[in-house]
């Protein structure tokens, strides 16, 4: 488990490609967020948790 990366996984950063390319700015791992969310995006007020590399 301790190989397992927490950040930048493949889905997320395919998700934050496709969203950038889009025209959506986001800010990435929030510390002061409940849950510490992959994506935020600030302007909607949305957090985004990407599940799925294991």
């Amino acid at each position: 488990m301790s190989r397992i990366k927490s950040k930048d996984t493949a889905p997320e950063m395919a998700i934050r490609r496709g969203l950038h390319a889009r025209g959506f700015r986001s800010r990435i791992h929030r510390h002061d967020l409940p849950g510490r969310p992959d994506l935020v995006l600030i302007k909607w007020r949305a957090g985004i948790q990407v599940h799925g590399c294991y």
